[in-house]
Formats: structure tokens, sequence, C-alpha cells
């Protein structure tokens, strides 16, 4: 039987419709079966077509995504929903809804791809050819040699420039590693983004201060530093931090 991923693309822009549509048609096990404009049609197709997946934008008139996959955990056949957007701080509600994968546009080509592949072990399981599991350290090229980072000892990661900063609890690294890079291999690991510019182990996180403009600051364990929170982050941060 062959191994088809039936999939179904939701956004209110053709546009960006037609480029993820162009970006999974390199993947042999996606098949896009339908496009919806709206979370409203999402939900009409999905209940048509029965997709396995569903890429889903967040901002849309009337039914934004998250409504719409709220609705799509009610169906009989619940697809896996990936998220797919130009806003990062909806990321930590996204997750709330089951969801796999939470990418930003303009999609990376090789998180798009890591996307791919964890729908694929999802739906059809581990491969059998494949079963040392990798130890999940995050390998960080600095200064012509290679470390291997346990993404615990991370407390915060800092752009400046051209050069990320990783700050862990024993020293510092720098590296030309991209921030959106390190925020979609470390997502899954509890860290999250309350800046343009910084990503943070919510682990490490102390104390949450007022301090203008609906900015915060943020306290790490053990640091003097305060960090920096745009109050565009704010209310994703509380809610990801709060029980």
């Amino acid at each position: 039987m062959d191994r088809i991923i039936r999939t179904l693309i939701v956004d209110d822009e053709p546009y960006s419709r037609d480029e993820l549509g162009h970006l999974l048609n390199a993947f042999p096990s996606i098949k896009i079966v339908g496009e919806a404009d709206s979370g409203e049609a999402a939900i009409m197709k999905a209940i048509q077509l029965q997709p396995d997946a569903v890429f889903l934008d967040v901002e849309m008139p009337k039914m934004n995504g998250m409504k719409a996959a709220e609705a799509l955990l009610e169906l009989k056949k619940v697809p896996l929903v990936v998220f797919a957007t130009a806003y990062p701080q909806f990321a930590a509600e996204a997750f709330r809804y089951q969801a796999v994968d939470y990418l930003l546009k303009p999609y990376d080509e090789e998180q798009l791809e890591e996307t791919v592949k964890r729908i694929e072990k999802i739906i059809f399981g581990e491969r059998e050819q494949d079963p040392i599991k990798p130890l999940g350290k995050l390998a960080v090229e600095a200064d012509g040699e290679i470390y291997y980072i346990e993404p615990q000892d991370i407390q915060y990661i800092v752009r400046e420039e051209n050069i990320t900063k990783l700050i862990t609890k024993q020293k510092e690294y720098e590296t030309k590693m991209a921030l959106k890079d390190l925020e979609s291999r470390l997502l899954p690991h509890g860290f999250f983004r309350i800046h343009k510019s910084f990503l943070v182990n919510l682990d490490d996180v102390v104390r949450l201060t007022p301090w203008f403009n609906g900015a915060f600051q943020l306290e790490i364990t053990g640091r003097k530093e305060l960090l920096p929170v745009s109050r565009n982050y704010v209310k994703a941060l509380r809610a990801r931090l709060e029980i």
C-alpha cells in the first residue's frame, strides 16, 4: 500500500496557499487533496475530504485558525494539525489544540521537511530501519568546533547583529545559526520566543515584571541581567507559564 498523507491547505491568501502547496509537492508522501480559504471552509472540506493532515493559517477573517482547529478536534476523523502563519505570538496557544508543529512564514524548507517527517512518523509509525533514536543534543558550530549541548542547560538565546549567543548555566557560545532555526529545534524542549531577538528556556523563568508601554522584563534563575519581553508576546508567554 502506498504511504500517502492526504493533506488540506487552509489560508485566506491564494499566494500563500500556492507557495505552501508547491513546497509540499516536493515530498512523495504528501498528496494535496484540497484547499480552503477560511476556517469555516476548512471544516467543511475536512468533513468532505477526510484529510490526514491540515496545514492551517491562524489569522483569517471570521473563524480564525485556532477556532477551526478546535472544531477539527471534534470530527469523527481528527486530522493532524500544523499551524502555518506569519505570527509567532500564537505558538503557545497552538499546542493546546494538539498541533504537530508551528511553522512561520516565510517557510524554511529544512523546518518543513522536519515537520513532514514528524507527520510521517505519527501516521506510519517508527521506521524499522531506524531503531536508534537520537540523544536530543543541540549541535552548535562555534570557533571551528562542534559543541553538543543539552537543551535543558541553555537558559536563553539572544541574537546580536550577525551573532547568536547561547547562554548556558556553565558558559556562553557564539554561533551564526539563525534564531528561527534554533527556535524550531528547541520549541519541543520548552523554549519560547519573548522578543524578536530572544528565546528563553521556560524552566528557568523566575519572575515577570512590568516595564513600560505594555512590555515586561524577565528574570532568569541565577542571572543578574533582565530579559526584555515585547508586549506582543506577553499574553502568550503568560498562557504558557501559568497553570
